[in-house]
């Protein structure tokens, strides 16, 4: 069948634009594979390995296809989309077969970086909990929690978590088979075995695993046909009772997949990691400096971490630049080579330090109670809710632990953790009060 030059040309043009702004991998596997097989008077007909392919592209790039490829009178673009035929497999031997079975499979090939283990991972008020869980599921998978889905901000540790608890299974339970990975990895695993037609061999080693640790699983929104894929394989795992782990930027419940799995990966423990305190964040300084031979004085961990406090990578990459700096000129660590070396990275850092007698002034001002009240032990809805919630905002933003956080409200650092995770879910539920909070936050200038 003859296809037009003009538009074969500006499909061409297309494939040469995308091929400039995005990686090798993503463009073979994606783009290249599909071919214009027909034109007529209203546009292109396009042929696609899979449903998967067509949609990436539109996902992807439909306004950049846009200024390609011709539209319609509605400004729609008029391209169709045909599935390729699958094509004929040719009769082989019986040694031949086996032979092409265990090529497709794919093997068990763990990759973790060396440096996630749980002796690496600094403990403290903020991570706690996390860690006992992934400690607990490294020791008895599958007999604590499962599925396990760890959620929180970029750069608190999830992946170290995540890693930490390959090492430990792979360490005392060396028969299990264990796999982890990225959830784009997963997307690309699939996409290559529908194209390579061995798709029943994935499905096959993914549900012979023992242990699936998945990494970032919100780039599975939006994804239909994946996401059904992945949560077929996550109830085949959880019903041979193997263990699951994944990790997240936010709560399954504000993540944009289907019901189903959002309740799926809410079956088991949802645990969330926050920003660590200024105690932690001094130790990581400090224990992350000295396995790079970089001696730091207690002073000067405690200026960086003042600073430096919601993103433990952050302050990973501080250490990191000091000690070059420090061994390339052969000379030690002071406050004023830290301003010199991390201008760059402090110069956003607060001017105002938040104290806790700000939050009282800015909560009892939005609620309308006193500050006498906010430390007294009254029950009283008026006073428990804002109570709570100074306690959560001094959570947020104070550099303290939570040991002297709760010493300013007469509570243990429990009864802080308690009236946080109150707040977080009253939050989801209640406008008024996410508003009312809001406020707070934004009147604490005033009293700072």
């Amino acid at each position: 069948m003859l296809i037009c030059e003009e538009k074969s040309e500006a499909w061409s043009q297309f494939l040469e634009y995308a091929e400039e702004r995005c990686s090798a991998t993503a463009f073979e596997n994606w783009l290249a594979p599909i071919r214009v097989v027909e034109e007529s008077d209203e546009g292109l007909i396009l042929e696609v390995p899979n449903i998967f392919v067509k949609e990436y592209l539109l996902e992807n790039y439909l306004k950049d296809l846009s200024a390609f490829l011709p539209l319609r009178s509605d400004g729609q673009l008029a391209v169709e989309f045909v599935i390729a035929a699958p094509k004929k497999e040719e009769k082989s031997t019986a040694i031949e077969d086996l032979s092409l079975v265990k090529t497709a499979t794919p093997e068990v090939n763990l990759k973790l970086n060396r440096n996630y283990i749980f002796d690496n991972f600094i403990e403290g008020p903020s991570n706690q909990f996390v860690k006992s869980a992934a400690i607990g599921i490294a020791s008895h998978p599958s007999r604590t929690y499962n599925p396990l889905f760890i959620h929180g901000k970029v750069g608190l540790g999830k992946t170290h978590l995540l890693h930490a608890i390959g090492h430990a299974i792979g360490q005392s339970h060396k028969n299990l088979r264990i796999q982890c990975i990225t959830t784009e990895a997963f997307i690309n695993d699939l996409v290559d075995s529908l194209r390579n037609k061995s798709v029943a061999q994935m499905k096959k080693f993914y549900r012979h695993l023992d242990v699936l640790l998945v990494d970032d699983i919100q780039f599975l929104q939006n994804r239909l046909n994946f996401e059904e894929e992945f949560c077929n394989m996550f109830e085949a795992l959880i019903n041979q009772n193997k263990q699951i782990v994944i990790t997240c930027d936010k709560p399954p419940s504000l993540l944009k997949l289907s019901e189903r799995m959002v309740a799926r990966m809410e079956w088991g423990l949802v645990a969330q990691l926050t920003p660590p305190d200024l105690e932690t964040r001094v130790a990581i300084l400090q224990h992350k400096a000295e396995t790079r031979g970089l001696s730091m004085p207690q002073e000067t961990a405690f200026y960086i971490a003042e600073r430096i406090s919601q993103n433990v990578r952050q302050l990973e990459g501080a250490v990191n630049k000091l000690t070059a700096y420090c061994h390339i000129l052969d000379t030690s660590l002071t406050e004023d080579l830290v301003i010199e070396v991390l201008g760059e990275m402090l110069k956003h850092a607060p001017t105002k330090r938040i104290s806790i007698d700000a939050i009282f002034k800015a909560v009892a001002q939005v609620f309308q109670v006193r500050v006498s009240d906010l430390k007294t032990n009254s029950r009283t809805k008026e006073v428990v809710i804002p109570r709570q919630t100074a306690m959560y905002l001094a959570k947020e933003l104070v550099n303290d632990s939570l040991t002297t956080i709760g010493s300013a409200f007469g509570k243990t650092h429990s009864t802080i953790l308690h009236a946080c995770k109150n707040i977080e879910s009253k939050i989801k539920k209640d406008p008024l009060l996410a508003r009312q909070i809001d406020l707070a936050r934004k009147g604490l200038d005033e009293y700072c």
